[in-house]
């Protein structure tokens, strides 16, 4: 018999398979639809605008990680002066990000199109950076009515991207597990994330354009998405906010090389998530198979790898240390130096 518990799910209309772009016309009938298309995406994104008709309003094709409040207000511009009432944003969580902060203020419904594994359209989180401080809150107002995930758009994303994306993804899976919001059904939810991140990884690993395996990884990030949705966030994602706000470091990578140290700190707390999550990822310890996962997939496992100094990590720690008990210091300590 499982402890008592409160879930709430949240809503969310997932269409999955090759081809499934041919449906945004049918998801954003009656629409005058403004486009945001990250640069990988574009030529989806033509596509797209072509199909639209005249629900076609306008389009945006410049997006910037973290979301930067000049994109945001400029997006937002945007929206106004084409007179969007829907939103179709196709990419990774920049394009989606971007997306949100629309949303956030006019109440446009988004269809999401990720084309990485981000897990962002499945969530009501947001985030804008302002001034080198990156501010996140929860809204329902920004969580897609439609998420369309369709693995053909993902089959030429290159391996570094892929990998450092699904990182970003297992973050989900594994955070999902501790917060104060998790239950059981996030756990299980979380624990069927990670196999399928897991397996479509190696999969791509040996094979990049197996369709197969871009499926295996949209859906394992789609499930991870929703387990950190109605989960929230906790230590590991905070952490990660601050870094990617104050000093740009890349958002999959930074969760790449920060994981595995909050694990190795807080995975103990939840002992049978922990067990289970082994199980799946097929290693005897959470936090070092995780690193050993990242490392056989080419991702970068330490700060210093991405820019970050060592006065830097230590700055870092002190701006943080203040809110948690936790000893943050040594965890972005290991962090920066990329420690087994």
């Amino acid at each position: 018999m499982p402890e008592a518990f409160i879930h709430v799910g949240l809503p969310s209309r997932v269409i999955l398979g090759a081809g499934a772009l041919d449906q945004i016309p049918l998801e954003a009938s009656g629409l005058k639809v403004l486009l945001i298309a990250t640069k990988s995406a574009r030529d989806s994104a033509d596509v797209v605008q072509l199909a639209l008709g005249d629900d076609f309003a306008g389009r945006i094709d410049e997006v910037r990680q973290h979301v930067p409040k000049e994109k945001a207000d400029a997006a937002r511009a945007k929206a106004i002066e084409v007179g969007a009432t829907g939103i179709v944003a196709i990419g990774g969580g920049s394009a989606i990000g971007l997306a949100k902060a629309i949303a956030l203020t006019a109440g446009l419904p988004i269809i999401a199109v990720p084309t990485t594994y981000s897990g962002s359209e499945m969530t009501p989180v947001w985030g804008q950076t302002e001034d080198g401080n990156k501010k996140t809150g929860t809204d329902l107002n920004v969580l897609p009515k439609t998420v369309i995930y369709d693995p053909v758009l993902s089959r030429g994303l290159p391996l570094k991207v892929t990998a450092a994306s699904v990182a970003n993804a297992l973050a989900h899976c594994v955070e999902a597990t501790w917060t104060d919001k998790a239950d059981p059904i996030t756990e299980v939810t979380a624990v069927e994330a990670a196999r399928a991140l897991r397996e479509g990884l190696l999969q791509v690993l040996e094979n990049p354009t197996d369709l197969d395996a871009r499926s295996n990884l949209l859906y394992g990030a789609s499930l991870a998405g929703s387990a950190l949705a109605s989960a929230g966030t906790g230590l590991h994602h905070k952490l990660c906010h601050l870094l990617g706000g104050a000093y740009n470091l890349p958002h999959a990578e930074t969760h790449a090389a920060v994981l595995p140290q909050v694990t190795r700190v807080k995975a103990p707390e939840v002992p049978r998530a922990k067990a289970r999550l082994e199980a799946v990822l097929e290693t005897t310890d959470l936090a070092t198979g995780l690193f050993d996962l990242f490392s056989t997939a080419g991702v970068p496992t330490s700060l210093r790898e991405l820019g970050l100094t060592e006065s830097q990590a230590k700055e870092a720690a002190e701006r943080f240390q203040a809110s948690t008990s936790i000893d943050v210091r040594e965890i972005l300590n290991r962090a920066w130096a990329g420690e087994r």
